[in-house]
């Protein structure tokens, strides 16, 4: 069986369905890996996880739900650091590892999409946790917008270097060491908030 080359993200923001299944068509996307710790909208019901996933068996798309090991509302105290996800623990999970692994396995048969709900791959954890975890076994990342374009992940990384503010050579700093920091800065940011313990406007539609 052929190792895995490459998986895309998807986030399917308020498109139609019509629009998401065009845009997985253009990429060539045979299935759906989805990320969402709670697979329901209440805005995008096209994107519930009964309705969708009939949707996509009809027109030949597979789907599978990974929530509960790739999702960004991790349960446990140890995920989280003053009440925001640590991706970075979450990364080191048993129950991570084994939902990354599934993925690079599936992506051996099919063209696989990884879909959350965010629009931009820099406010979701498809792309700062999992994305990141999948692009160091060598996978190629690419990212699929809402107007059809397609950019890798070297591409956000450089977005995410210059959001951060760490775009700059520095003769003692790696680029690696300083797309880290990059990382865990813009993760602070944008990871799911614990609302008993925090009740800044993090992003939750992870």
């Amino acid at each position: 069986m052929k190792a895995a080359e490459e998986v895309f993200t998807i986030g399917h923001s308020n498109l139609s369905y019509e629009a998401f299944l065009s845009l997985l068509r253009q990429a060539g996307v045979t299935a759906i890996a989805d990320v969402r710790t709670s697979p329901f909208s209440r805005h995008s019901p096209q994107f519930s996880q009964a309705q969708l996933k009939n949707e996509l068996l009809l027109d030949g798309i597979a789907y599978s739900f990974l929530g509960k090991e790739l999702g960004g509302r991790p349960t446990g105290s140890q995920f989280y650091c003053d009440g925001v996800a640590d991706y970075e623990r979450m990364a080191r999970s048993p129950a991570f590892k084994h939902g990354i692994q599934r993925v690079l396995e599936g992506a051996r048969k099919y063209r696989i999409a990884l879909m959350c709900s965010e629009h931009d791959p820099l406010d979701c954890h498809r792309c700062l946790l999992v994305g990141r975890a999948i692009a160091e076994y060598g996978v190629a990342l690419k990212h699929i917008k809402s107007n059809g374009d397609v950019v890798d992940q070297e591409e956000i990384e450089e977005r995410l270097l210059n959001s951060e503010g760490k775009q700059n050579d520095d003769l003692f700093v790696s680029r690696e060491d300083r797309l880290a920091v990059a990382y865990r800065n813009r993760a602070q940011k944008v990871a799911y908030s614990e609302p008993t313990r925090n009740l800044s406007s993090h992003i939750t539609a992870d």
